[in-house]
């Protein structure tokens, strides 16, 4: 059901922009960005995360998670069971019952391991886990995440870290019109604010993203930027955009005019 604000599992997040946690130049510098991006929701790799706490600067010292949802993820895992194994460290350590699921299937395009993901869903999904997946943009593919009990779908723009934007357009337009029960999220291969908008525009839920802000050479103004071509692009997407026409159209009424 699509609601005003990205809600997901119930819960409503009072941005539609979700930030990644790495790559940043430092700490301090993430934290900036984080705070200029005004995103609801914070992924961060369990796999960075010292759940041991065993001493030393940890990222999560640089969370307000006062302002910030955590939304551990499984990145660098390329199996079911490696993804499954990851998640539940991630409860167990106190981190949150909310997971992005990742299950990568190719080193190279990062691409997901779709049976893999669908195979990890259904068992998380089973032990309460609140369960992102990041996948292709797939629409048969999708479905089937949302038949398992996904509480949102993922589906990549272009590879992640690409910078590409949107590459299918077709395909993100037949998983928004045919998903309309879950959020759907862009996850992955926005560069630029125009992306990020264009997302929006087209009835996305939210968009995530990571490399476009901390990789860019002034991250704490690209994540305004990014927080900014959000709210557009939503504002766009309700307001209705006009007709697509071949011919020009006047915009000056011709009745009346003066002779």
């Amino acid at each position: 059901m699509k609601t005003d604000r990205l809600t997901i599992a119930g819960k409503s997040y009072a941005s539609r922009l979700i930030v990644g946690t790495g790559k940043y130049p430092s700490l301090e510098v993430m934290r900036l960005a984080i705070e200029a991006s005004g995103a609801g929701m914070v992924t961060v790799a369990v796999r960075r995360v010292d759940l041991s706490r065993r001493g030393g600067e940890s990222l999560l010292d640089h969370l307000d998670l006062d302002k910030v949802t955590l939304l551990p993820n499984t990145a660098g895992c390329y199996s079911a069971e490696e993804a499954v194994r990851t998640a539940r460290l991630a409860r167990e350590a106190g981190l949150s019952d909310l997971i992005k699921l990742e299950v990568i299937g190719d080193e190279k395009t990062l691409f997901p391991d779709t049976e893999g993901l669908l195979q990890a869903t259904r068992v998380l999904v089973k032990e309460g886990f609140t369960v992102l997946p990041y996948t292709n943009d797939d629409l048969v593919v999708a479905k089937r995440l949302r038949d398992a009990g996904a509480a949102a779908v993922m589906p990549l723009a272009s590879p992640i870290g690409s910078g590409l934007g949107i590459q299918n357009v077709l395909n993100l337009m037949l998983i928004l019109e045919e998903i309309r029960d879950i959020p759907v999220i862009v996850d992955a291969g926005v560069g630029t604010a125009s992306d990020a908008a264009v997302v929006l525009e087209m009835g996305a839920d939210g968009v995530l993203m990571n490399t476009g802000i901390a990789g860019a050479g002034d991250p704490v103004k690209m994540a305004k930027a990014m927080r900014l071509a959000v709210e557009a692009g939503r504002l766009a997407a309700e307001a209705g955009r006009i007709p697509r026409k071949l011919r020009a159209a006047a915009s000056s009424p011709i009745e009346g005019l003066l002779r």
